[in-house]
């Protein structure tokens, strides 16, 4: 797919193409996110490390070739320097989304051209630049976030009565 594809594709798409159910859930964790607080805020970040390690961890019981999704490393790496209130150079971003360095930038582009990332020059050194997360990238990840966070614990909360449930065999 090209970049030029997934621009018309993300444009074609809206909210109305999922169902209703899911339309009203899906902006309850958006307007969540967008009125996160600092409890929140921490809760996003260490779910967002979680998830950024585990990617690495699940390279020890699988092949590495087998995963491929560099946007969504580049975003929870440029989430958690958001949220660590850290500045990240271009070639940084680059190095975090484990792929070679032209398929993490072509990706940054896109982000970029989506409105989820942009690039700030650095005063001091004219060949750095640096990448973050715009307001809205922030607001996209914390809602990703907490949707992941509570299907978790909700997956953990049937887990837990499955396991305390008198065995119907008995």
């Amino acid at each position: 797919m090209t970049v030029r594809s997934m621009r018309a594709t993300s444009t074609r798409r809206s909210i109305s193409d999922t169902g209703n159910q899911s339309q009203s859930r899906t902006v309850e964790i958006v307007r969540a996110a967008e009125t996160s607080d600092l409890k929140s805020a921490a809760r996003h970040l260490l779910m967002a490390r979680e998830v950024y390690a585990e990617r690495r961890r699940r390279h020890k019981y699988l092949p590495a070739d087998l995963f491929g999704e560099p946007t969504w490393d580049i975003l929870l790496d440029l989430y958690i320097a958001y949220r660590e209130d850290r500045r990240v150079p271009t070639t940084s971003s680059c190095i975090g989304a484990h792929v070679p360095p032209t398929t993490a930038l072509r990706w940054l582009r896109i982000l970029e051209t989506r409105g989820l990332v942009e690039r700030e020059d650095d005063g001091r050194d004219g060949r750095r630049t640096f990448v973050r997360l715009t307001h809205r990238g922030v607001i996209a990840v914390d809602a990703c976030l907490a949707s992941l966070y509570l299907n978790v614990a909700r997956a953990v909360r049937l887990i837990d009565v499955a396991e305390q449930a008198p065995d119907a065999e008995q």
